[in-house]
C-alpha cells in the first residue's frame, strides 16, 4: 500500500469547503475540529485550515499542516466516501505532536466507524 496524498485527495477549492461547512456535521476536541460530509467518489478528501491566529508563523502552520497529513495518509482507507475538513484550534510543537496525533486520530475514529452522525 501506497501512503501518498494525492491531488485527488485533497479539498481544493471553495465550493467543496463551503458544502463541508455548510452540513455542520461536526467534532471537536482541545486541538481540532473537524468537519465531514459523505462523498460519491468512494476515496476520502481532505481540507485543512490552519490560520494566522492559530500560530503566527508559518513555520509551526506548516508542521501542523503535516502532521494532519500523514495521519490522514495512514488513515484514507477507513474514511473511504468522506470528505474532511480538519481546522487547528491550538498550535501544537513538536513535544507535543504525539498528543495530537492521538486526538485527531480519535476524532477521524468516530467518523470512520459512524459516518453519519
Amino acid at each position: 500500500m501506497q501512503y501518498r496524498f494525492t491531488r485527488q485527495q485533497r479539498l481544493l477549492k471553495t465550493d467543496e469547503f463551503s458544502s463541508v461547512f455548510s452540513l455542520r456535521r461536526t467534532q471537536a476536541n482541545a486541538f481540532f475540529q473537524v468537519w465531514v460530509q459523505p462523498n460519491q467518489l468512494g476515496r476520502a478528501r481532505l481540507g485543512l485550515v490552519v490560520g494566522k491566529k492559530v500560530e503566527r508563523r508559518a513555520v509551526g502552520r506548516n508542521f501542523i499542516k503535516r502532521t494532519v497529513r500523514d495521519l490522514f495518509r495512514h488513515e484514507a482507507a477507513r474514511l473511504q466516501g468522506l470528505d474532511l475538513v480538519v481546522r487547528a484550534k491550538r498550535t501544537f510543537h513538536r513535544s507535543e505532536a504525539q498528543s495530537a496525533r492521538s486526538a485527531l486520530l480519535k476524532l477521524l475514529a468516530r467518523f470512520a466507524t459512524c459516518p453519519a452522525s
